[in-house]
């Protein structure tokens, strides 16, 4: 009996080491599948950019006044439900301030964006979390990537708190959201989609062997403009809380001055950087500016060096990117914000942020052995 024992430990145990030793060989055989999977997960957040975009530009963030994780998925069905949802609305102060009147079919096309935006999500939630669990069990995911993983999926679930807390900032006294919660909101939503793109850089495009060194100064250069790009977008997500791009269309002055006289209309001195339109234009300009002279350096600067043909083309299409950036910036600025412009403004910031990444990911990355 102790031997048949024995035995069949020994066979369970080998059974084991045989799973283990394929799930390991897996996960260095097929890095690439995890890698274009997490490309596709950037893609959706980048695609949940754009939609948010536009759901805040058509002023539509607040007409769904509950949040319900798990029926959410359900849109209003038939005129009952249409009704209850839009009583709803009617008692935030968007609707008693600035949409009295509004009917029930006006109701619906605002309501159809913030519906998609909320959707799309849940989407996201999906098309990572189902294929986590599968490659989990699979074992196909690669040596120190797993903590990463679950942190990504940590951070979608606390994304999904974080929109709910912004949107309830505006249904008491004003008609937007809170330009505070906004700035959070973007910014894990861009640490969110770097996160993605850098994981997923470094397993389908390794780094060559061979590759010639690069000076310390460069690579530094190439880390702080990422971190310049992140703090402009920022302040963009100031610039669109507050409306700043309605005022002071005029480029490349404010009101025909250089420094707009109101900079520092707000007491105490320091709420004009947040809550001051004329200052939080004005230091989204700015920050544009640095970011200009950051890529330019970093672009005249790679001219000198004897680069690896990956991290030049890097640098070449953050410059590219950058200068059409740009253009649309002061386009959208100029013609006082229109939808289209302004929604190709905040995606150009995606694929810039993602680029610089890029370049980031080239200049430190390890060669593979």
């Amino acid at each position: 009996m102790a031997e048949e024992t024995l035995l069949a430990t020994w066979v369970i145990i080998d059974k084991v080491r045989f799973m283990t030793d394929t799930a390991l060989k897996t996960s260095h055989e097929n890095p690439k599948a995890i890698g274009l999977w997490l490309f596709l997960s950037s893609a959706m957040v980048l695609a949940m950019m754009i939609i948010g975009a536009i759901t805040r530009l058509t002023e539509s963030g607040l007409s769904m006044t509950e949040w319900r994780p798990l029926i959410g998925w359900i849109p209003p069905i038939g005129d009952v439900e249409w009704q209850r949802v839009f009583s709803l609305y009617q008692q935030t102060s968007q609707y008693k301030l600035a949409n009295v009147g509004m009917s029930v079919e006006e109701f619906k096309n605002i309501f159809f964006w913030e519906y998609i935006h909320r959707v799309w999500g849940r989407l996201i939630g999906l098309v990572f979390a189902l294929p986590l669990f599968f490659f989990f069990i699979k074992g196909m995911i690669p040596v120190g990537y797993k903590k990463h993983l679950i942190i990504l999926l940590l951070l979608g679930g606390l994304q999904g708190f974080i929109g709910w807390w912004m949107v309830k900032s505006g249904f008491v006294d004003r008609t937007e959201v809170s330009q505070y919660r906004l700035a959070v909101h973007l910014g894990m939503a861009f640490i969110i989609l770097g996160y993605l793109v850098w994981l997923a850089i470094g397993l389908v495009f390794p780094i060559e062997a061979g590759r010639p060194d690069v000076p310390r100064g460069f690579r530094r250069l190439g880390s702080l403009t990422h971190e310049v790009i992140f703090f402009t977008i920022l302040s963009g997500a100031l610039v669109a809380g507050l409306g700043a791009g309605l005022a002071y269309n005029d480029w490349p002055f404010m009101d025909n001055q250089i420094f707009p006289e109101y900079y520092w209309e707000l007491d105490p001195w320091w709420l004009n950087f947040f809550e001051n339109i004329a200052a939080v234009q004005f230091d989204h300009r700015l920050f544009a500016y640095i970011t200009i002279l950051f890529v330019g350096a970093l672009f005249i600067w790679s001219k000198r060096l004897n680069l690896a043909p990956r991290l030049r083309l890097s640098i070449n299409c953050l410059t590219a990117i950058l200068t059409i950036q740009v253009m649309l910036g002061i386009s959208t600025l100029m013609l006082v914000v229109p939808i289209d412009l302004a929604v190709m403004h905040q995606g150009g910031a995606a694929l810039t942020f993602c680029t610089a990444l890029w370049v980031m990911k080239e200049l430190r990355g390890k060669a593979q052995k």
